[in-house]
């Protein structure tokens, strides 16, 4: 049940479980079975390549994952390959070691020499083979490793100790290099059975020189003592290389969640409106992401990250205020507006929020020297006009809420007034009296209109879209507005409507179309002169599924500072007006997917052009009509 428990855990987290020992540290990492060696890295290397701006979180784990991929196989070739350095360089230091025992000795080479030229050859030649040989370890190379190098070993020291035991070179010793390698790049049972032959090895060795005339007891004693010693080592060295083995792949799951973490928050914030920038107390970005990089030049030409605020002279606000935050160690919490430009570019206005790595003052004071944690300035930026207009958005909705709750109440006693007034007008009046009720009928109507308004700009319940068929609508709504105004249509009209032959549906309500139709009207034929033609209707389809409907008079042009207010509500250059119009018109089209806008014509008759682009609906149109 507990290694039931430790395997679901280990696969929650991401690790392979550990057992208890009977894996080599190599195979605990995962180097040990073929799935995890030959189908690939724990970590995939797809998106090694996918770091973000030069310079920040993402980019450096990126780097360290890299790394640590490379680790996935290097691990094993790291300690692979020191050991094969290890053993050529013993198996020169061996042969000129033995060599010089010879020479100066006074008797020739001997076979312990040989031996130790084979076997220094065979460590060389194995080393130089498999210096670029970075393929993973199946089960079959593993094993072809092992007798390689571990039972060479064996053999080559063992078959040394056996040929001369009273050398001065102390070949017994040098049973420890093969059974150390053992515990580390083997299963605990080849291990300790490396130790076992050694072992067994001095212990033979040890009765051959108490046959030639030894004392047996203490030359039993001491190789028993070696014995122990070796497979002590075995154990030891395979415990400790387990405890790194968990300790590494602990450490590898874990930078594997922070990468992904970190690539997650890149993903995040390069997908943000608002622009980011990382920024060091030198003023050196860390990392940008695009929406920063356009609020810092429009034309693209601010360099990928990082780069340094200092590099052009237009960045100097922004830099000034991010030395003096990190000296004065405070931002204003509701931000700060400063102007930037990029070389040869016009400058922006942007609004700065900051935040930082620390929570405390940031001066040099609350940063002691001994310190190694660096403070990063986080910046937060938004063009300014931006800023802006979302503000004044959300005071003219919240203006819309109550204007809307004060016209409901109105109505009410709205409403009471005009009855009594019409009970009044029943009665046998004098003349003054009856101009008096006519006063209050007058703006009792006027009222009603205004309440009206404001309930139709207000946010609520809208009027489902439907396919229409706009040139009807539009003349009918033309023809009844032209009866009302008293306008006789025809060549001397003052109204002259331009609609195409064939039906042309588009996505709209009737209703609402008539209520914007006529504004438009209204506003056109207020400011238009007498002359026949003043006021224009235009109804035409447009390149794609765009319908557009233009209003235009021969007025004179509106004045820009009155355009820049044309579509706000309460906003009205007549005393008696309400300055609803045309912000309804806006909220109208809106709602069914259509735009409306004002352009300004002042070199052709008609100056003052509103135009309403509705979509289209051309198939659902014509299914209608033919009803």
């Amino acid at each position: 049940m507990a290694s039931n428990d430790n395997a679901r855990r280990s696969q929650a987290d991401g690790t392979a479980p550990v057992t208890g020992g009977s894996e080599s540290w190599l195979e605990a990492l995962g180097f040990g079975e073929p799935s995890a060696l030959e189908g690939g890295s724990t970590l995939d290397p797809k998106w090694a390549d996918h770091t973000g701006s030069g310079g920040d979180d993402s980019s450096f784990l990126s780097r360290q994952a890299r790394r640590l991929i490379s680790a996935d196989n290097s691990a094993h070739q790291r300690v692979y390959r020191t050991y094969l350095t290890a053993r050529a360089a013993l198996g020169m230091t061996l042969v000129m070691a033995q060599l010089a025992i010879d020479l100066f000795g006074g008797h020739g080479p001997s076979l312990v020499l040989a031996l130790c030229g084979a076997y220094a050859m065979q460590a060389m030649v194995l080393r130089l083979w498999t210096a670029g040989d970075d393929r993973p370890l199946g089960a079959g190379r593993r094993r072809w490793r092992w007798w390689a190098t571990v039972g060479v070993d064996l053999l080559a020291f063992g078959a040394m100790h056996w040929l001369d035991p009273q050398s001065t070179l102390n070949h017994a010793a040098l049973l420890v290099l093969p059974v150390l390698m053992a515990a580390v790049l083997s299963a605990r049972v080849p291990a300790l059975a490396t130790a076992a032959a050694a072992s067994l090895l001095l212990l033979a060795t040890a009765w051959r020189r108490a046959m030639a005339g030894g004392d047996l007891t203490p030359l039993l004693s001491q190789a028993g003592l070696a014995g122990m010693g070796l497979f002590v080592i075995v154990l030891v060295a395979g415990q400790m290389a387990s405890r790194l083995a968990r300790e590494e792949r602990a450490a590898r799951g874990s930078l594997e969640l922070a990468r992904q973490q970190a690539e997650l928050n890149r993903l995040v914030i390069d997908e943000m409106s608002d622009g980011v920038l990382v920024v060091d107390r030198r003023g050196r970005v860390r990392a940008a992401n695009p929406a920063a990089r356009a609020l810092l030049s429009e034309r693209g030409s601010c360099p990928p990250a990082p780069f340094s605020l200092a590099s052009q002279p237009g960045w100097g606000r922004l830099l000034d205020a991010v030395e003096g935050a990190y000296e004065s160690g405070q931002w204003p919490s509701a931000g700060m507006d400063l102007t930037v430009a990029y070389a040869g570019e016009s400058p922006r206005s942007i609004r700065v929020r900051a935040r930082f790595t620390r929570g405390v003052r940031l001066n040099a004071a609350a940063v002691p020297e001994r310190s190694s944690e660096e403070v990063l300035g986080v910046l937060f930026l938004e063009e300014l006009r931006s800023v802006l207009a979302r503000q004044r958005e959300e005071r003219l909705v919240a203006m819309g809420r109550i204007s809307a709750g004060i016209a409901h109440e109105i109505r009410n006693p709205l409403a009471a007034v005009s009855q009594a007034n019409a009970l009044l007008q029943e009665d046998v009046l004098r003349p003054d009296q009856q101009r008096l009720v006519r006063i209050v009928a007058d703006n009792v109507e006027r009222l009603r209109r205004i309440v009206d308004d404001v309930m139709e700009a207000a946010p609520g319940s809208m009027s489902p879209s439907r396919t229409i068929d706009a040139t009807a609508e539009v003349a009918a709504i033309c023809a009844e507005w032209a009866r009302t105004e008293g306008l006789v249509l025809g060549s001397d009209s003052r109204l002259r409507v331009l609609l195409p032959k064939e039906p042309l549906g588009a996505v709209f309500d009737p209703d609402h179309l008539r209520r914007v139709l006529i504004n438009l009207l209204e506003n056109a034929l207020r400011h238009a002169s007498d002359r026949p033609g003043a006021v224009l209707v235009i109804l035409e389809a447009l390149d794609g599924p765009f319908v557009r409907l233009a209003v235009a008079s021969d007025g004179d042009p509106i004045p820009a500072e009155v355009e820049a207010h044309l579509f706000e509500p309460f906003h009205s250059t007549r005393s008696r007006g309400t300055g609803l119009g045309l912000y309804i018109c806006r909220e109208l089209c809106e709602r069914h997917g259509a735009s409306i806008d004002y352009l300004r014509r002042p070199d052709e008759r008609h100056a003052n052009l509103f135009q309403v682009v509705m979509q289209r609906d051309t198939v659902a149109a014509e299914g209608r009509l033919h009803l």
